[in-house]
Parts: C-alpha cells; sequence; structure tokens
C-alpha cells in the first residue's frame, strides 16, 4: 500500500526552508501531495502581497519534490483532505493549527490519519522575514 503525505502552506516565496519543511515531509511516506493556499485562503492569512496561486503551484512543482501539487479549496479546506484521503498530515514548525485542533477537525469528517509536526527548521529562511527585508530596499 502506498502510504500518502499531505502538507499545506501558502508558499509564496519558495525558499530552502520550504525544501527542507517538504523533503522531511516526503521522507513520512511514498507519496507527497502538497495544497497550495488558494488566493482568498492566502490574502487571509498574509500581510504582504501574495502571488496568484497558479504561480505558487508551477513554484513547488519546479523544485520536482511533490508527487502532486494542488490548490486548496477557497472556504473549505478539508475538502482536498477527503479527496486525497492521506495517510499522513504533515505540519510546519509555524504553522498555527495545533495537532489537536486538526484531530478534531477530522475526526468530524471521519477521516482518520497519522498528524505529524516537523519541527525541523532553517534559520534566516521565513518568507515573512525574506519580504521585510526586500521591501526595506
Amino acid at each position: 500500500m502506498v502510504k500518502k503525505v499531505l502538507v499545506g502552506g501558502v508558499y509564496n516565496l519558495v525558499h530552502k526552508g520550504h525544501e527542507l519543511f517538504l523533503n522531511k515531509a516526503k521522507e513520512l511516506g511514498d507519496y507527497l501531495v502538497v495544497v497550495v493556499a488558494s488566493n482568498r485562503t492566502a490574502s487571509l492569512t498574509k500581510k504582504y502581497p501574495v502571488l496568484d496561486a497558479k504561480t505558487r503551484k508551477k513554484n513547488i512543482e519546479k523544485l520536482g519534490i511533490a508527487d502532486k501539487v494542488v490548490i486548496g479549496d477557497e472556504k473549505d479546506f478539508i475538502k482536498v483532505v477527503r479527496r486525497e484521503k492521506p495517510n499522513v498530515i504533515a505540519l510546519g514548525y509555524d504553522q498555527k493549527i495545533s495537532e489537536k485542533e486538526l484531530r478534531k477537525l477530522l475526526s468530524k469528517e471521519g477521516i482518520d490519519c497519522e498528524i505529524v509536526r516537523i519541527k525541523e527548521e532553517l534559520r534566516g529562511y521565513k518568507t515573512s522575514k525574506i519580504m521585510k527585508r526586500n521591501l526595506k530596499k
């Protein structure tokens, strides 16, 4: 059986920190699905200009780490989880949702999968800090 791992994020500026995260997530299974936040979701969560979802999707695909890259649903982020049926959902060290909160949401949907928090990070590679530096220039 193929072990499917699902991750999600905005991925506005793809950097080495994202590569580390995606590679660590890929190590958790056989098949990695990356969900790129929709334009609406990204604009609600970020305080800086955000690239179009299709552009962000293409940038993740160019890395060649993910087996599949999709754009998240505008209104229901669990919709992709339902469709993809992952065995594992990997969260980044800086993602706001707690494992407990996500488990509760998944349980309501009847979705049973492992939740893993990837704690590794590359210092100096955080999109918000990169954006602040670039906007100051």
